[in-house]
């Protein structure tokens, strides 16, 4: 079992750039796989990166590729999410969750899920 606490969302303009933080808790974040996840207003939840638990594997969907970077610290059991070059349609809520299969051009298996952090792109 994992708790998960996501943080580090806020109100940016287009352009900029923030670090989301998802810090783990119960067990260490480095048996699973972790992955970020975004649900904007009106839209269905959508993977937009994702970590293995072992091999260093990536996902990013295509939309994110080139402006964001998934990274762990397993020292301070987080996973981050930097994000670089933010774009009015990044807006969304951003959740972390584990998964369990992280492939090049898959996501998935979510069991444990954070509460959520806001991301607001505008100018």
């Amino acid at each position: 079992q994992v708790q998960l606490k996501e943080s580090g969302g806020g109100l940016v303009q287009p352009g900029g750039s923030l670090r989301l933080s998802c810090a783990g808790s119960g067990r260490t974040l480095d048996y699973y796989g972790i992955g970020w996840f975004r649900q904007a207003p009106g839209k269905e939840r959508e993977a937009v990166s994702c970590i293995s638990d072992s091999d260093g594997t990536t996902y990013y969907r295509d939309s994110v590729k080139g402006r964001f970077t998934i990274s762990r610290d397993n020292a301070r059991n987080t996973v981050y999410l930097q994000m670089d070059s933010l774009k009015p349609e990044d807006t969304a809520v951003y959740y972390c969750a584990t998964v369990r299969v992280v492939l090049d051009l898959t996501c998935g298996g979510m069991d444990y899920w954070g509460k959520g952090t806001l991301v607001t792109v505008s100018s």
